[in-house]
């Protein structure tokens, strides 16, 4: 009983996950390639532009009504990686986001962004450790089956991705990296 249990759970929330094309049209940002100065954070000891780049999202999967955006670094010397952007409740007639979306005012009508690891409600860029091997940065676009997620106004980035990830139904991934 037990055993059925756990399986059912983790289809649930594993599901059928289609995958998705995520791309940038910006020259220097793209799949498996080190990112450029300007997503590199402003603070912290960075000094980029901590700009967010272009993302542009194609052939979702039908069912989608929202999409949610994240930003992880696994390779963050914290035990549990870093959140760098938490995004959600974008709407379905977004098939992407401009460079520096990730200021409140350039996000499209009625999305919300969660508190990053570095407590803004923001994108906050690449700063990893000086001489630290090059970091990767996960840019994840969900492709989700409700219109809003509802999580509380002050969730934590775990709480909004346990909710992203229990509404999935699609996905797709861009990785770059970045060292200092």
């Amino acid at each position: 009983m037990k055993r059925l249990l756990l399986i059912a759970v983790a289809t649930i929330f594993a599901g059928n996950v289609l995958a998705f094309d995520l791309s940038s049209p910006d020259p220097e940002v793209k799949n498996g390639k080190p990112m450029p100065k300007p997503q590199e954070y402003k603070g912290f000891g960075c000094n980029g532009d901590n700009l967010s780049p272009e993302l542009v999202w194609k052939d979702v999967p039908a069912g989608t009504k929202s999409f949610a955006v994240t930003v992880y670094d696994p390779d963050a010397p914290t035990g549990s990686g870093f959140w760098h952007w938490v995004a959600y409740d974008i709407p379905l007639s977004a098939s992407g986001l401009p460079a520096g979306a990730g200021f409140k005012a350039q996000m499209p009508i009625g999305s919300k962004q969660g508190r990053n690891d570095f407590g803004e409600r923001s994108f906050s860029g690449a700063c990893p450790p000086v001489g630290d091997r090059p970091h990767h940065y996960i840019f994840t676009v969900h492709a989700l089956k409700v219109d809003k997620l509802n999580v509380p106004e002050d969730a934590s980035a775990a709480l909004i991705g346990f909710n992203i990830i229990a509404n999935r139904i699609g996905l797709a991934k861009m990785t770059t990296t970045y060292s200092r």
